[in-house]
């Protein structure tokens, strides 16, 4: 960009001349090309256009309503369309017409530069002598005249001589141009001639060297002579050190003041440096000139490491005076740390000596570095690696920046840390968080003290009008009552609610009533309203606008806020105050003149509702003369209310009213003259009256005047004369005779003991007069909690009387009935003798059954019907069992009893009662009882039931075998001698099952090979346990747990691993604990990710080591430890099989060799074989195995051979007797 705030910009017409408005500058750039070379006008207006013609250029601008048009230098713009022409001779002889000026000294710039292009040399001159450039204008002068020779001379155009045009590349400064065309004609001696009149001797000796010029080294030497007259001792050790001359350059260097170079040559070549005195030279200069970097340097090289650091620490050179110090003066490492960091916070690098005054264990200067690098966490690191004195003044510092941040939690910290706790105080207090101050404020003032600052700081903003901050630091020191206060006085009662319902929720009420009252007082009645509905007392409200006469708003409240009727009161009142046409006017146009006139006979105001009456509602007039003579009976003004309740038509109600205040004339009087039906009532009154007297006889002729009998028999039985009652009912209301017998006797039954007797008398009664139906239905109906011989003899009374006097069906009916009855009070053998009476023996039976009277029930059941005798049998049954009585179950049924043994959990007792019975009872309950214990974890002693009581043959019992095998193979620590007894009772169990399967139908089976493949296992285990507990079996014992690799399609693949591992591990056969070791971590690797895909079995081709199956951080170290070692080879021990060593199959011919009983590898030769088919051992494992035995006496190595023999039909001839 040229120019700013450009409002106008356009090309003069046919040349390269710019115009722009800036404003109210007019700028002309007659030359682009110089766009610092500008013309400027000023102008008033806006330039609206260009117009050219007539051989001049005007500029149009308009000013206010006139254009006014400036006049562009026509000989400028000339120039222009000359150069776009290409016509530099008219451009050059236009120019000689102008005054230099700045514009046209750039016109002949360009023209100058374009002429040169343009090989227009003779122009070109012009110019440079125009513009004063005398060197080049004579330069150039020179050059035409070459070029005007040649073309003389050869014709043509002399600007393509060779020499003209490297003239020209030597005037743009391009001298390997110029070189390379004085080579194209092989002038070297005018290439030479030209870097030598340059003084660029370097090039010059370069082509004189390319070329093979005789007079290079005169050219060389004058080289040299040049530099050292015009004393360019530098380039001139340059030269020599170009030559390899050391000593020369390093003399020039020194001469020259530049030891640095010097040194630098001295220590790339060792010859030099083996030169002391011209080390000492230098490093003298070096050291004379500071440059103590460069000699430290020097004086290294040559092992003087004293002066090496004096020079680095002088040279603040501290990097390497460290690196050197670490090496020759340890000692002298914390110095220099501390040195350097000084001298990084000189340099006002703050930052970077932190690190250095650490190392030098310089704790505070590191703090004041961190603190004035403003590294503000970095000094807190270093402040809380420093004790409590060092690091207190300088907490304070810290937490400055970061209160300034407004990081008050931070800040707070570290005030803490530095012991200034108040100036925390203050942060917060500042900050206006008041809270934060106040806690803190708690930990490290008495409670007193910060209630009286912050009360007195409140007050300090009461005053100034701050009344939220004052509320604020009230309620911090828990003192909310002063900030209620405070709103209270200057009658802010918004926020004198806000804090009350905040802080005292319980006097919000009180609160908004006292208020309210206040405000009534003052006159702010809409106000006083509002506080008075905040506090529920809306009849306040009202009475406070009724008082004020203000009936309406009255009216309005009572009718918002005080429910369904209150309006309506407030109404009346509002017509009562008015009185007569006025009243009945309001209420008519309220809709509440009826229910005005009810409300005002309801609370007696009965002047005022008989004038609303007379005036508009006469109907109403009988209703309020009711309530009036109602209002009178209880103010108990008889005589006026008799008068009124006969105004109101009434009557009745008087002859009630006197009725009930027992004037018996009044009410009889009232009752003829004015309600003849009334007087029956009167009658009735009386009566009750005598009756409340005990006056029956009165009261019987009373309501018998009344024509009330019925009314009599109710009062005679309220009053429990019931033969009053059945001799009113027997005269006067027959048909209910019988109800009111029964009824009669319910309520003896009710009664208890004296209603009891009743009913007996009763049935007594019923029986002598031949009732008998009556009297049975009398005598089941006693019931006598307390007297159980009473309800006994009238129930069997019953019973006798249904079977003497009554059908058999109803006997039946009866004894059915009775006979529960009878149980249910514990009278089973009466019970049971009334069934048999009928014959009912079933009922007779389980009647002595529920009695427990078993032998009685045995006899009926064999003597009446012995189709009940099983019954009988499987009721004792299931009784022995409900009561746990087991042992008594035993005689009648043992299975049962058995099954209740297991039911209870007591399998102790139920395997020795079992174990009483047959072998196929036994084996049940003890398979019953194995998987139980197996379910709740305790293989161990399912293997012992077993153990004790042996193992059958029967198919349902392998899945328990198996079960405690597996569990017995997975267990922990079982590898060791002291595991011995468990493994051998699973292998004495595993070959007494396997002895039974050879008898059973399941011999040679699937199963039957499985279990003698576990029995192998067994021993093998049981083998290793015995030999583990004797050194000299070590190797035994490792045997046997390699060999245990190839049945790990039954065993926990990764537990047989790890075993195997160790085991060779012990013995010191390194290369298999290896493989074995590196294989279970593989395992379990494995196992965690869920898959063995990716398990590589290359390690166990060519043996009989399953590939499928599946401490370890301590194995995992150990074969890391061992997989460094380029000794141990990953390959198992082979055989002359070419096969795995404990492999029993070889690998190229897949001849299968037996497994020797005693270590579990293959027998290749030295076989001892056993009576029994396939059982053979090799002979030296097993002399091994007894010379063990008979050196050690180890009884269970002994077991085990006691086995052997068990299990191969005897031991070999070789074998001895440790008797």
């Amino acid at each position: 960009m040229i120019l700013n705030f450009c409002s106008y910009v356009q090309w003069v017409p046919g040349s390269d001349v710019l115009v722009a408005q800036n404003r109210n500058s007019l700028c002309v750039w007659y030359n682009i090309e110089a766009p610092e070379r500008v013309t400027m006008f000023t102008i008033r207006g806006d330039v609206i256009g260009l117009e050219r013609g007539g051989g001049k250029t005007e500029v149009m601008v308009m000013e206010g309503v006139t254009t006014v048009a400036y006049t562009l230098d026509e000989g400028l713009i000339e120039f222009g369309t000359a150069i776009d022409d290409g016509n530099y001779t008219r451009a050059t002889a236009f120019l000689e017409t102008l005054e230099m000026t700045p514009e046209t000294e750039a016109m002949w710039k360009t023209l100058s530069k374009l002429a040169l292009e343009a090989r227009q040399l003779h122009i070109a001159e012009r110019c440079f002598s125009a513009l004063g450039q005398v060197a080049k204008a004579r330069f150039l002068h020179e050059t035409n005249e070459i070029a005007d020779r040649v073309s003389r001379e050869y014709g043509g155009e002399g600007t393509d001589f060779y020499q003209v045009r490297a003239r020209l590349a030597m005037l743009e400064k391009n001298y390997k141009l110029a070189e390379m065309i004085f080579l194209e004609q092989n002038a070297v001696e005018e290439v030479m001639g030209m870097y030598q009149e340059l003084h660029r001797w370097d090039e010059c000796i370069v082509v004189a060297e390319a070329k093979g010029h005789p007079a290079l080294e005169n050219l060389r030497r004058s080289y040299y002579q040049w530099l050292m007259d015009t004393q360019q001792e530098e380039r001139a050790g340059e030269l020599q050190e170009s030559q390899g001359d050391g000593l020369a350059a390093i003399s020039l260097y020194l001469k020259a003041g530049l030891p640095a170079k010097a040194a630098r040559l001295v220590l790339s070549r060792e010859e030099l440096l083996a030169n002391t005195e011209l080390v000492e030279h230098i490093t003298a200069a070096l050291i004379k000139g500071e440059l103590y970097e460069r000699a430290g340097d020097l004086f290294e090289k040559i092992h003087n490491p004293q002066q090496a650091l004096e020079c680095y620490r002088k040279g603040n050179a501290f990097m390497k005076a460290v690196e050197l110090a670490r090496l020759a003066f340890p000692v002298e490492v914390v110095k220099l740390e501390e040195a350097w960091g000084d001298h990084l916070v000189q340099q006002k690098q703050l930052d970077a000596a932190i690190n250095h005054y650490i190392e030098a264990r310089c704790s505070i200067k590191a703090i004041e570095a961190a603190l004035g690098a403003r590294q503000w966490k970095k000094a807190i690191y270093i402040l809380d690696l420093q004790d409590r004195n060092t690091a207190s003044k300088y907490y304070p510092l810290v937490a400055q920046h970061y209160a300034s941040l407004q990081e008050y939690e931070i800040a707070e910290e570290l005030y803490t840390k530095g012991d200034r706790t108040k100036d925390a105080i203050d942060m917060y207090t500042q900050a206006g968080r008041w809270e934060q101050a106040h806690k803190l404020a708690m930990k490290c003032m008495r409670p007193e003290d910060v209630s009286v600052l912050y009360i007195t700081q409140a007050q300090e903003m009461e005053k100034q009008g701050k009344y939220r901050e004052a509320e604020r630091l009230y309620v911090t020191v828990e003192e909310p009552d002063l900030a209620i206060t405070m709103y209270k006085k200057h009658k802010l009662y918004d926020d004198m609610i806000r804090l009350v319902g905040k802080h005292h929720p319980d006097l919000l009420s009180d609160t908004h009533l006292h208020l309210g009252k206040e405000l009534e007082a003052e006159g702010r009645l809409q106000e006083a309203e509002y506080h008075y509905l905040e506090a529920q007392e809306w009849k306040a409200t009202v009475n406070m606008y009724r008082a004020s006469g203000l009936w309406e708003e009255a009216y309005r409240v009572a009718r918002t806020q005080g429910g369904a009727n209150a309006h309506k009161h407030v109404a009346y009142l509002w017509a009562k105050s008015l009185g007569g046409e006025a009243a009945v006017r309001l209420l008519t146009k309220l809709g509440l003149l009826e229910a005005s006139v009810d409300h005002a006979a309801d609370n007696c105001s009965f002047e005022f509702a008989f004038e609303l009456s007379r005036l508009a509602l006469k109907h109403k007039t009988p209703e309020i003369h009711l309530k009036y003579a109602m209002y009178l009976e209880d103010e108990g003004k008889f005589e006026e209310a008799e008068a009124e309740f006969i105004r109101a038509g009434k009557p009745k109600e008087a002859v009630l009213m006197f009725v009930h205040n027992q004037d018996w004339e009044a009410a009889q009087r009232v009752a003829e003259a004015h309600d003849p039906d009334s007087v029956a009532e009167v009658l009735v009154g009386q009566a009750r009256r005598a009756l409340e007297e005990k006056d029956f006889q009165k009261a019987e002729g009373l309501l018998l005047r009344a024509q009330r009998p019925g009314l009599a028999l109710s009062y005679y039985k309220e009053a429990g004369l019931w033969s009053d009652a059945l001799r009113i009912c027997k005269d006067y209301v027959p048909g209910q005779l019988e109800a009111l017998q029964e009824e009669y006797e319910r309520e003896a039954t009710k009664k208890g003991a004296r209603g009891v007797e009743g009913l007996v008398e009763q049935a007594r009664h019923w029986e002598q007069a031949g009732e008998y139906s009556r009297a049975v239905d009398c005598y089941l109906k006693v019931r006598d909690s307390g007297n159980s011989g009473l309800m006994e003899k009238c129930w069997m009374k019953a019973a006798e009387l249904s079977i003497k006097f009554l059908p058999p069906q109803r006997n039946i009916e009866v004894v059915l009935a009775v006979g529960p009855q009878l149980i249910g009070i514990g009278k089973h053998n009466a019970a049971a003798e009334l069934y048999l009476n009928l014959d009912l023996v079933k009922e007779a039976i389980d009647a002595f059954i529920e009695g427990e009277e078993w032998n009685k029930a045995k006899r009926v059941a064999k003597e009446l019907d012995p189709r009940y005798e099983d019954y009988v049998d499987q009721c004792y049954k299931e009784f022995l069992k409900n009561q746990g009585k087991v042992d008594s179950l035993v005689g009648v049924d043992v299975v049962a009893a058995l099954d209740l043994y297991v039911e209870q959990g007591q399998w102790d007792k139920c395997i020795e009662t079992a174990t009483k019975q047959n072998y196929k009872i036994l084996h049940k309950y003890v398979a019953l009882y194995a998987t139980h214990l197996i379910r709740e974890g305790s293989s161990a002693q399912a293997l012992a039931l077993y153990v004790q009581h042996g193992a059958p043959a029967n198919p349902q019992n392998f899945n328990i075998y198996k079960r405690i095998f597996t569990d017995m193979v997975s267990s922990p620590g079982t590898n060791c001698a002291e595991a011995y007894h468990s493994w051998a009772d699973l292998r004495d169990v595993l070959f007494n099952l396997c002895e039974n399967l050879v008898k059973s139908s399941e011999a040679n089976s699937p199963a039957h090979e499985e279990f003698k493949t576990m029995l192998l296992i067994a021993h093998y285990y049981a083998t290793r346990s015995a030999a583990q507990s004797v050194k000299q079996l070590e190797t035994v014992a490792a045997r046997l747990s390699i060999s245990l690799l190839r049945h790990t399609q039954l065993l926990p693949v990764d537990k047989a691993f790890y075993e195997a591992g160790i085991a060779a591990k012990a013995v010191g056969w390194e290369n298999m604990a290896f493989i074995f070791l590196n294989r279970f971590l593989d395992l379990t690797d494995a196992i965690e990710e869920g898959t063995l895909d990716g398990l590589d079995h290359s390690d166990f081709q060519d043996t009989d080591i399953p590939f499928e199956e599946a401490e370890r951080e301590e194995v995992r170290d150990w074969v890391l430890t061992v997989s460094m070692d380029q000794r141990l080879e990953q390959v198992l021990p082979r055989d002359e099989r070419g096969a795995y060593e404990g492999s029993l199959v070889a690998a190229n011919t897949g001849v299968r060799a037996l497994p020797c009983l005693i270590t579990g590898y293959p027998i290749l030769r030295n076989k001892i074989e056993f009576k029994r088919p396939g059982k053979a051992a090799n002979k030296d494992n097993w002399n091994k195995f007894l010379m063990a035995i008979k050196t050690s006496h180890s009884p269970v190595c002994q077991d085990v051979l006691k086995f052997i023999s068990q299990w191969c039909g005897g031991l070999p001839s070789t074998s001895f007797s440790f008797q």
